[in-house]
């Protein structure tokens, strides 16, 4: 269970991460290589949920898109500076709860 979690924020990281880069360059108007890393950090997140252990892309991809609210409230947060109010940790909490039962509920 840890190797899985530690998967998906790798992977939730690299795909804000390497958005943000994109990001600045083109919004910001940063140097052209911030969009050549970031481009290369978003294939790398391409990578990383493949060597997940679940059998089925559709569960992983649905349960990582639940971690990917979390990180990213958490990205707007610690890089941007917009404090999240308490709708942004309700929503990102039902999000957790969505994940887990995706990933980890009993199956027969």
């Amino acid at each position: 269970m840890i190797y899985a979690i530690i998967l998906f924020i790798l992977a939730g990281l690299a795909e804000i991460g390497g958005g943000y880069l994109v990001w600045l360059w083109i919004r910001e108007g940063k140097h052209y290589l911030y969009g050549v890393i970031g481009s290369m950090i978003l294939v790398l997140y391409g990578l990383i949920p493949t060597l997940q252990n679940f059998p089925t892309f559709g569960r992983v991809y649905a349960a990582y898109g639940g971690v990917f609210i979390i990180l990213s409230v958490l990205w707007g947060w610690w890089v941007d500076k917009k404090t999240p109010d308490i709708y942004d940790w309700i929503g990102a909490g039902i999000c957790l709860i969505g994940v887990s039962i995706m990933l980890w509920g009993t199956r027969h």
